[in-house]
């Protein structure tokens, strides 16, 4: 596991003893059970969708730009600028240390999109490592949740998957080193036994430069399982990049700073979800 990994997720574990101690985890789970359903996830018939993403910052700034972390209004711009423009969910990067992001940005989002002329879910994204997490989710609202593949064994996953089952939450299980992309495959597979829906995300960034890897997206693309619905992640910036992905068979693309730097990221994301269905139905 790269350092970066390693290091969130030991960042992850301390933050979730620090919340339990503030709120215990039964008191959680009752706040989860209570929170209003989440819209499903409802994929086009047209064979492409996009997860669009709305993060404040991204490590050491690099492909991310600029921070937002002080922009107030971020989470409902960035979910009205999603609705408009075709996205089937919002991903809310939740981590704080690296980038910028918070609960309430998810809860934010989350009330914004359920309340659209087209609902749609919120997925929490974050370093994923405790049943808690999930309830914390579920309770901000979200329909979904990031699971990595690199940080879990078959009991850590089997919690979580359960967590997820008991919310109602359905999981993008992600990998980022090709070696991942089996075990990924293994969680989309017990995520089923338990009755929960998964996608599987193929992440292209090296944590260790956190340089993008395109070349990944085409290897992962010949080991991935036919009946598993695969996201590309990371480095998709151009509408020849969501074509390219599309016609490896991904069925998702999960898009974040390039759309939310973009000066019309309504209008863009539209754009880009019309190439990627061009390209799949091209293929068909």
């Amino acid at each position: 596991m790269a350092d970066f990994l390693r290091g969130m997720a030991i960042a992850s574990a301390r933050r979730v003893r620090g919340a339990a101690r503030l709120e215990p985890e039964g008191e959680l789970r009752a706040r989860a059970t209570d929170a209003p359903p989440a819209p499903c996830l409802a994929p086009s018939t047209d064979g492409f969708d996009v997860i669009a993403e709305i993060k404040r910052r991204a490590p050491g700034g690099g492909a991310g730009g600029p921070s937002d972390g002080d922009d107030a209004d971020l989470p409902e711009r960035l979910a009205d600028a999603y609705a408009g423009g075709g996205a089937v969910a919002v991903s809310v990067l939740t981590e704080p240390l690296a980038f910028s992001g918070n609960l309430d940005d998810l809860a934010r989002a989350s009330r914004r999109l359920a309340a659209a002329a087209r609902p749609i879910p919120t997925m929490r994204k974050d370093f994923v490592v405790d049943p808690y997490q999930v309830l914390e989710a579920r309770a901000a609202g979200a329909g979904g949740v990031l699971l990595i593949a690199e940080l879990l064994d078959g009991d850590a996953a089997a919690r979580l998957l359960d967590a997820a089952a008991a919310t109602g939450l359905w999981a993008l299980v992600e990998a980022f080193g090709d070696a991942g992309v089996d075990r990924a495959a293994a969680i989309v597979g017990q995520a089923r036994t338990r009755g929960v829906r998964a996608l599987l995300g193929v992440n292209v960034r090296d944590l260790r430069t956190l340089d993008v890897d395109p070349g990944r997206l085409a290897r992962a693309a010949e080991r991935l399982p036919a009946d598993v619905s695969a996201v590309a992640e990371s480095g998709l910036r151009t509408p020849a990049d969501v074509t390219a992905a599309a016609r490896m068979g991904y069925r998702f693309a999960l898009i974040g700073r390039t759309l939310s730097g973009h000066p019309e990221p309504s209008d863009f994301l539209a754009e880009l979800v019309g190439a990627g269905r061009r390209a799949r139905q091209e293929a068909a």
